[in-house]
């Protein structure tokens, strides 16, 4: 008897969701069809899809929109999610029956991971966020769930970010599979076009959040420009002054801050360069960027810099930041020494 072919369901909430997505199936992680469900209320994310549709889908993946509620209650027992602090991924787990999960790249999720799964008490509520009871105890049922479904060998954690081997064996002993993503099917896709300035300054949301001194900041972008034509690509909720005095400054071109900003820069070449504060997506762009010979740089927040009321755990998290961007730097320079 034919053995029953593999439905894995996929609910994706963002443009880094849905490629990491499309990057598991790939790598194996989906099924032998794999059903992208993508919300219907995200601009970006839709033209994200748009994009990522023109391109040659790994087969047995498909793509639709849905409404979040028909999205959430079509997922099959298998399932590839974002991360686990989504509202909508967590009402899913617990009322729908589900057998396995990857959990895929978007933001800094995956860096919390093994400290929730790991402690009895810990559930999946945002930090920084305000959470009523009804919601923390969503978040803490939802952590009970995935470590039961780990000790089962049914949790998969697919990630580009280099967690260190501390996080590492507290994954494993916990239960949960641990594989990298090294955007093997995005880099091998037809690319963009290479922006036309050798330099790319990607916005901060450090700025925009008040986390960083606004002034400091635009001194330091407008040294880069003072070197040479520059493409700036703003952060969604960019600080008014950045912009305004970039839009007047020589040789400064400000993106459209619609695009996603890992097709955006996809087909850039050897010899450009990418500057940025600590940020989730210049880890990424450093794997997906590197092999093509192209100079990703995190630049640490200098202390004086930070303003006085900022959260420890944001200085905490840059600091995590620049450490990945030089491993994802170092991971990507291994095959060229290994060849040399």
């Amino acid at each position: 008897m034919r053995a029953r072919a593999r439905v894995v369901g996929a609910l994706v909430e963002s443009p880094l969701q849905l490629l990491c997505t499309i990057e598991a199936h790939a790598a194996g992680l989906g099924g032998d069809t794999t059903r992208v469900h993508v919300r219907d209320d995200v601009p970006t994310l839709a033209q994200a899809r748009d994009a990522l549709a023109r391109a040659t889908l790994p087969p047995g993946l498909t793509m639709d929109v849905r409404p979040v509620r028909h999205a959430m209650w079509s997922l099959d027992r298998h399932r590839i999610v974002g991360e686990a602090f989504s509202g909508l991924v967590q009402t899913a787990l617990l009322t729908r029956p589900v057998s396995s999960i990857t959990l895929v790249d978007d933001g800094l999720a995956a860096l919390d991971l093994d400290r929730i799964l790991t402690s009895p008490s810990a559930g999946f509520v945002r930090s920084g966020v305000p959470a009523g009871a009804a919601r923390r105890a969503l978040g803490r049922a939802t952590a009970e769930r995935l470590r039961a479904l780990a000790r089962r060998g049914g949790l998969t954690l697919f990630t580009a970010l280099g967690l260190g081997g501390d996080a590492l064996g507290r994954l494993a002993e916990a239960g949960v599979r641990v594989e990298q993503n090294d955007f093997g099917w995005f880099t091998s896709q037809p690319l963009e076009a290479a922006p036309a300035e050798p330099t790319v300054v990607v916005g901060s949301g450090l700025v925009g959040a008040g986390f960083v001194d606004a002034d400091s900041y635009l001194s330091w972008v407008l040294s880069l420009a003072a070197e040479g034509p520059l493409l700036y690509v703003p952060y969604r909720r960019e600080e008014p002054l950045v912009q305004r005095v970039l839009r007047t400054t020589p040789g400064v071109t400000i993106a459209d801050p619609g695009s996603v900003l890992e097709l955006r820069l996809s087909g850039m070449r050897e010899g450009q360069r990418v500057f940025s504060l600590p940020t989730t997506s210049t880890v990424l762009l450093t794997s997906i960027l590197g092999r093509r010979g192209v100079d990703v740089e995190v630049k640490a927040v200098p202390d004086s810099w930070w303003a006085p009321s900022v959260p420890e755990q944001v200085r905490k998290d840059a600091t995590q930041l620049v450490d990945l961007s030089a491993a994802a730097r170092e991971a990507v320079r291994q095959p060229e020494a290994r060849g040399a």
